[in-house]
């Protein structure tokens, strides 16, 4: 497990905060983990949980990048194929990851639902098992494994930050965080350019977008039937920030922490710097601060464009 707590540098723009009491931030820093994100964790814990019989027919999944190279890898270890539909969009950092892991690449469009129809296509032709990258009680269950390190190592935590896209990671953790401490609260962060979770907080009911236009390449995802309710239920808030913020917490990390993170991996650390979350007393209380920095796949190409913007 790999974590790190937040320099007293970070606490700089803390003092906005109106009981001015210093907050310590852990950070989770899963852009080191294998595969460059968290996803590996359920990826193997789907994998690995196949009989044989329905392993060597392989897997096949849609996935912007994370979800794809995470469940390549894991195929790989087991020594069975991985069938990945991946996005004409997706970053080429995340696309080489798929084809280093020995994952066969299938293009779709960019919308959702043209993923999902080449991966049953697929899932059609092969026989393989489909591993959804979020909405799947194997995916939830491997992400889960977050908190239980998490909290062993560092127990003073009362507050998590998570990224949220199709609730995958964040509904893990949620349930693992809350079954060992009940009072611990959960905060998403969202980019307002895909703020489905957010609206659909609001709304009591999910949420879809027309599009999503965001840096935050790994958060364009809507949540999923398995997923919605424990957002519903156990997320406290949904925090969303501007792609600006999200950068501008980049540069935090690659500066102080001199770690690579990438869009929606920093996305924790820009929630918890934005006035929505520094200036709202009701939070006031919320000192041991943990972000998920849930990956470092970075498209460099992409990456200094938007420095440069």
């Amino acid at each position: 497990m790999l974590y790190q707590e937040g320099s007293s540098t970070l606490n700089v723009n803390v003092s906005k905060r109106e009981n001015k009491e210093k907050m310590i931030i852990h950070f989770i820093l899963y852009s080191m983990a294998i595969s460059g994100a968290f996803k590996f964790r359920g990826a193997c814990n789907a994998v690995f949980s196949l009989n044989d019989e329905d392993a060597s027919k392989g897997v096949v999944t849609h996935s912007s990048g994370n979800h794809a190279a995470a469940l390549a890898l894991a195929a790989k270890l087991r020594g069975i194929p991985a069938y990945i539909v991946i996005p004409k969009n997706a970053p080429a950092c995340k696309i080489e990851n798929v084809k280093r892991y020995g994952g066969q690449v299938i293009w779709s469009e960019t919308s959702i639902q043209s993923r999902e129809e080449i991966a049953n296509k697929v899932w059609q032709e092969t026989g393989a098992i489909f591993v959804h990258p979020y909405n799947d009680g194997r995916i939830l269950s491997g992400q889960g494994t977050i908190s239980l390190e998490l909290l062993e190592q560092a127990p003073k935590i009362d507050t998590l930050v998570v990224p949220i896209s199709g609730g995958g990671l964040i509904s893990g953790v949620a349930l693992a965080a809350k079954s060992i401490n009940p009072a611990i609260r959960i905060f998403a962060a969202e980019p307002k350019g895909a703020d489905d979770a957010a609206q659909s907080k609001a709304a009591g009911r999910i949420i879809t977008l027309p599009e999503t236009n965001t840096i935050a390449d790994g958060l364009r995802a809507f949540l999923g039937d398995f997923t919605w309710p424990v957002v519903r239920d156990l997320v406290e808030d949904i925090i969303t920030v501007e792609d600006s913020e999200i950068i501008k917490a980049m540069k935090l990390c690659f500066e102080i922490l001199k770690v690579v993170v990438e869009p929606s991996g920093a996305i924790g650390l820009a929630a918890i710097l934005s006035d929505t979350f520094q200036k709202n007393p009701a939070w006031k209380d919320c000192n041991h601060i943990g972000i998920v920095v849930s990956g470092g796949n970075v498209d460099l190409a992409m990456l200094w464009d938007s420095l440069n913007k």
